[in-house]
């Protein structure tokens, strides 16, 4: 078991969190790690563009000029690619990027980040990021500049912490989402990850629940 201290208000220690061996110290594998994460930016690409084929561009397919006699190269058509206004070669059409990614690869991928992130002492433990009575961004983030200089933070709640949620939502280097949507880019593309006591303890027990 390794163990993490809780940050209170003050940024001292007003506790620890024990983390699972299981889930927090698990062997990586680049290749597996690298598949998940780029089948999760290809999901969430659009898809949407599109080009016109031969069928499709609008204006006449007519012969631009004879076949023979004038010297120049035979062209058989107003509307082919080569032409102003022509139709698109080989583009692009709407479609998914989808990658059919295991379950067991996703989760695996996940603790394999998370387990990265403790062994370089890039996780964090706070109690809440509720300061007061109202939901304060100022606050909030002098709170965070307490334990984290990062430039890119990642910052896990559990949905039920709607006022740490609002205090965060507008800071420019805090990208704050619940903790069961953590996935593994988020956990990579961020410098520093902190999590709520609340969090990391509904994280842990819904990944024993899962094992």
């Amino acid at each position: 078991m390794t163990n993490v201290d809780v940050l209170d208000v003050q940024g001292n220690k007003s506790g620890s969190v024990e983390l699972d061996k299981s889930l927090f110290d698990v062997n990586i594998s680049i290749p597996l790690v690298h598949q998940v994460v780029v089948a999760q930016l290809a999901a969430a690409r659009q898809g949407t563009q599109s080009t016109k084929r031969h069928g499709e561009v609008s204006g006449t397919g007519k012969k631009p000029f004879k076949q023979k006699g004038t010297g120049r190269a035979r062209q058989g058509s107003l509307r082919a690619p080569q032409m102003r206004g022509g139709y698109i070669t080989h583009g692009p059409k709407p479609r998914t990027y989808d990658q059919r990614t295991p379950k067991k690869m996703i989760k695996a991928a996940l603790l394999q980040a998370l387990t990265d992130r403790v062994r370089n002492n890039r996780l964090h433990v706070v109690d809440s990021f509720a300061l007061g009575e109202k939901p304060s961004t100022k606050s909030a983030q002098a709170y965070l500049a307490k334990f984290t200089k990062q430039k890119n933070v990642l910052v896990v709640l559990d949905r039920t912490d709607e006022a740490s949620y609002l205090s965060l939502r507008n800071l420019n280097n805090v990208h704050v989402i619940p903790v069961d949507q953590l996935n593994a880019y988020d956990v990579l593309n961020s410098d520093d990850l902190v999590f709520t006591k609340a969090a990391i303890e509904e994280f842990i027990a819904n990944s024993k629940k899962e094992a």
